[in-house]
């Protein structure tokens, strides 16, 4: 009570204290303004994973925290041995280089070493040398580095360079990153160009650290997604060239994949006009297409490049080509012996009559062979009769019963149409299903966990006929639709496959129409390619000049 009453009776000792007591507060309310800043930025830098942006933030946080009216930000290059400028801005100047400006920073890099020897002479290389701060009230007063940089700076901008603060920006790991360079910290009231507190400082140099982890959590998780990407490609690149006749068609798959993706965001009319793909949505739709033929690594090389019916590693039409030739011998040899033996001039004669027509009858039955083996050409009952009737012929080598054709050559030849075989068509289609099993494997983070659905799902058709699944309907998600029809327009329209000549455009559209008939593809996305003029793009840029016989659609 005593010592209330003593300090009550005194005003300047209550003054003092309550002056006291509201600086101590204001300290207390600035300090943790101060954290809950550091805390909102660390999280903001943590979440940003564009480098642009995130290089952008670090230069616009570090100068509004210490009201500075420019800023430039280096990033180290250690191949090169320099620092690398990012991004430069100045308030008064309005000046925006690098970063998300669009503007080309056009100033050479600092070199961190002169003939061999640390540059010590430049401010900004000093600290990324020795991760020391440096703390500058007046530029042109300084000694121990050299400013002709920022003295140039200002005689072709009319600018004043005065107070500075370099701060180093490092990693977990005590590296030097980068370097963080700020110019002119104004008085918050009077804008009066200060030098940079010690308060500054500090907080500047936690927010650099900050600043460096995020950064190289960024450029991490992008190596990671360029790796990702090379392998990707490269896996890709690999399936392709299985094929000599098949190069090029994921990576046309791809774009035209992503080109219909985009026209369906773009659409205003039903049933697409409340549809729109998110980046990620469209990323995971990306990978898919480039992903959706990785099963064909399990898939023989001859039978993705069945371009006859008899190839396997090799035409075996030659084969059967020499058995005829032999064939033919045999039967000379056989009616040579006849006509030898023969005593009757007109027996002779019929014998030798009827050499030849056999002779003729093999090589016609040859070259109906040669023509059923190529896959363009459609096999009617009628052909089919033909080939059974001469695979059941024989003929005897050294007491050796022979048929004309094995039974594995007959499967193969009676395909009606195309070259593969069902137990062949069956190895293809298998592909799709091996995709999944492949890419089921990988650990996808969450927001390409439908990777393997969309590359899986390429050949499923509507109706429900399609391949691994025969899924339907809603079944059928809207990127393995998007798919289908990239794919087949690719196959359709493609102009480097061994077993059909190139197809012209206005074919290959009235073939997905008539898909979209038979329930196979989408039809309301069959629309928007169309519709968008998109199939005109595409031809007009992968298909030959003499396959594009079609105008737009109007």
């Amino acid at each position: 009570m005593k010592e209330e009453q003593k300090y009550s009776s005194n005003p300047q000792l209550t003054e003092l204290l309550e002056t006291m007591v509201r600086e101590v507060r204001h300290f207390a309310e600035s300090q943790m303004t101060r954290i809950e800043q550091l805390t909102r930025i660390g999280i903001a830098l943590s979440s940003e994973q564009d480098i642009n942006k995130l290089l952008e933030m670090i230069i616009d946080e570090a100068m509004r925290f210490s009201n500075a009216d420019a800023g430039t930000l280096y990033i180290v290059d250690e191949n090169a041995k320099q620092l690398q400028f990012k991004i430069l801005k100045n308030l008064s100047l309005n000046s925006h280089m690098g970063g998300t400006s669009g503007v080309e920073v056009t100033l050479p890099p600092v070199p961190l070493e002169v003939d061999g020897k640390p540059n010590y002479a430049n401010v900004s290389s000093y600290v990324a040398l020795t991760a020391e701060s440096i703390n500058i009230a007046d530029v042109y007063q300084a000694e121990g580095f050299d400013f002709t940089g920022p003295k140039k700076y200002d005689a072709q901008t009319g600018y004043r360079s005065q107070s500075m603060l370099v701060v180093p920006m490092q990693n977990h790991d005590n590296e030097i990153i980068g370097v963080l360079q700020l110019l002119n910290s104004r008085h918050p009231k009077t804008g009066e160009v200060i030098p940079f507190s010690d308060d500054y400082e500090e907080m500047i140099s936690s927010l650099a650290s900050q600043a460096a982890v995020a950064l190289e959590n960024a450029e991490l998780i992008k190596s990671l997604k360029d790796l990702f990407e090379a392998f990707i490609r490269s896996i890709a690149t690999a399936i392709d060239e299985k094929s000599p006749y098949t190069g090029g068609h994921i990576r046309r798959v791809t774009e035209l994949t992503m080109a219909l993706a985009q026209k369906i965001n773009e659409s205003h009319e039903k049933p697409f006009a409340d549809v729109h793909l998110s980046e990620e949505e469209l990323e995971e739709l990306r990978i898919a297409a480039w992903m959706h033929d990785v099963g064909k690594i399990t898939t023989p090389e001859y039978v993705i490049d069945k371009s006859r019916k008899l190839e396997t590693l090799f035409d075996r039409m030659e084969l059967v080509k020499t058995r005829f030739e032999l064939i033919k011998l045999q039967k000379k040899h056989d009616y040579l012996e006849k006509i030898s033996a023969a005593s009757d001039k007109a027996v002779r004669k019929k014998t030798e009559a009827q050499m030849q027509r056999e002779l003729t009858q093999l090589d016609k039955d040859l070259e109906f062979l040669i023509t059923c083996n190529r896959g363009e050409n459609f096999l009617s009952d009628q052909d089919l009769e033909r080939l059974q009737e001469i695979a059941a012929r024989t003929y005897t080598i050294e007491g050796q019963t022979y048929p004309y054709l094995t039974p594995d050559e007959l499967e193969n030849l009676s395909v009606r149409k195309g070259t593969l075989t069902a137990a062949e068509r069956k190895t293809i289609e298998h592909h799709a299903l091996m995709s999944i099993k492949i890419l089921n494997q990988l650990p996808f983070p969450k927001k390409l966990a439908n990777v393997p659905v969309y590359a899986g799902g390429h050949h499923e058709k509507l109706d429900g006929s399609g391949y691994p699944y025969g899924l339907s309907g809603d079944k059928l998600p809207l990127q393995a639709r998007i798919m289908a029809i990239a794919d087949v327009f690719e196959a359709l329209t493609a102009r480097d496959r061994p077993y059909k000549k190139p197809m012209t455009l206005s074919k290959a559209v009235q073939i997905l129409s008539r898909m979209c008939q038979d329930g196979h593809i989408d039809p309301d996305i069959y629309n928007v390619f169309i519709n968008s003029g998109l199939y005109l793009e595409y031809a007009r840029k992968e298909l030959n000049p003499e396959q594009v016989d079609i105008s737009p659609a109007r």
